[in-house]
């Protein structure tokens, strides 16, 4: 059996994170066994779970820290606390936290058609009737708002035609440029549908309204200020090396197989042929999206610092997607009566329970699972709010 991060953590591992971290650490003993651990090995027994890095938190402590498994099977590395993780989607809550600065400071509002700050979005058309090869077009009821692409209800797709072979491989003026050329899929607002070009939209709105690349602002504003030294677009070379392997089922869905992201462009430290993608493209560690999540938990606040305004993180982790929507989406989080949360397309998850005032956070790299092994996620939960739950 794997050691957990707590079995393995000397005096010197629990003095570095001190030094690293924005906030204070519980106090564990090495000797104190971890039932979170315990929750999870079985999955790495069965080879459904290659590995994993799960974190548990307050408003402003770490309650817990554990690791279990290998962040490279076939080498037997076992996972460490400071695994790197592509965390895909969760990149979305980030690009908004992010827009919502540029509300708070009054320079946009979310009721404001995309348009008057990206003129190529006028006269955008929406697809009235399609049928073989015959589309009509026709003008939607109103150009799409930013609400409406901050909470997938604005109609764009998914992604565009030109964004392949990967999701990396425009720069982000020319990617949203596509958006706009591309036809509304239904009335703006009246459905929901998940969509990186809403994200994307928003975040090239960053970019003209600020007069500098949507990455420096993420860094100055967020990455930075936060201590969120490992959250990145581009991993250096020494952060590749820490970056969990890619893990799928095999054909017969029994065992694990070793892939590459199949959204990204590689080598991923190439800055030169890869672009920042605001909607899914950021790697990350436990410990970095915790800080962030911290903050939304306490309103926008986090070590004497104010990041956002209350009113804004409440706009951001409330239902925005209307009465005609059945999908409860906030804007670039999922919302609940008492959880708001993200995953990412390679299982990994972040979770802000309200209720219990805790925050969940699952980092693993599975594109699907064998066996039993998408109930992982939800041992970890139940282990957790059992321990910690106040």
């Amino acid at each position: 059996m794997n050691k957990t991060c707590s079995q393995f953590a000397s005096a010197r591992f629990i003095f570095v994170l001190l030094a690293l971290a924005a906030w204070p650490l519980a106090h564990t003993r090495a000797s104190e066994p971890s039932s979170i651990a315990a929750s999870l090995q079985p999955f790495v027994d069965s080879h459904s779970l290659a590995g994993a890095v799960t974190l548990v938190a307050s408003s402003n402590k770490i309650l817990a820290v554990d690791c279990v498994g290998y962040s490279d099977v076939a080498a037997k590395k076992a996972m460490k606390p400071d695994a790197i993780f592509w965390i895909a989607s969760q990149s979305k809550s980030m690009t908004a936290a992010a827009f919502m600065m540029l509300v708070d400071e009054g320079k946009v509002s979310v009721d404001d058609p995309v348009e008057k700050y990206l003129p190529e979005f006028k006269g955008q058309m929406l697809i009235a009737e399609q049928n073989g090869e015959k589309t009509v077009l026709k003008k939607p009821a109103h150009p799409i708002l930013i609400r409406e692409v901050l909470s997938h209800t604005s109609g764009l797709p998914f992604k565009s035609r030109v964004e392949e072979p990967t999701l990396d491989a425009l720069p982000l003026r020319e990617a949203v440029m596509s958006y706009a050329l591309s036809p509304l899929q239904f009335e703006p607002g009246t459905k929901y549908q998940y969509a990186n070009a809403g994200i994307n939209t928003a975040a090239r709105i960053i970019e003209v309204v600020e007069g500098m690349p949507y990455e420096e602002f993420m860094q100055q504003r967020l990455f930075k200020p936060l201590g969120m030294k490992d959250t990145t677009f581009w991993p250096t070379e020494k952060q590749v090396q820490r970056i969990a392997k890619s893990y799928k089922p095999n054909q017969a869905r029994t065992d694990l197989e070793e892939i590459n992201i199949a959204q990204l462009h590689y080598p991923l430290s190439d800055r030169a042929a890869r672009f920042p993608m605001p909607a899914g493209g950021l790697f990350s560690t436990a410990q970095d999206v915790a800080k962030f999540c911290q903050m939304i938990l306490n309103g926008g606040e986090l070590g004497g610092k104010r990041y956002l305004s209350e009113k804004a993180v409440k706009m951001m982790t409330s239902e925005q997607t209307g009465p005609l929507v059945k999908a409860s989406y906030g804007f670039g989080w999922a919302v609940g009566a008492e959880l708001i949360g993200h995953g990412g397309a390679e299982s990994t998850n972040m979770e802000i329970n309200r209720k219990h005032g805790l925050i969940l956070i699952f980092m693993v790299q599975h594109a699907g699972f064998p066996n039993d092994g998408e109930k992982s996620r939800d041992a970890f939960k139940q282990a957790a709010i059992s321990q910690f739950a106040r």
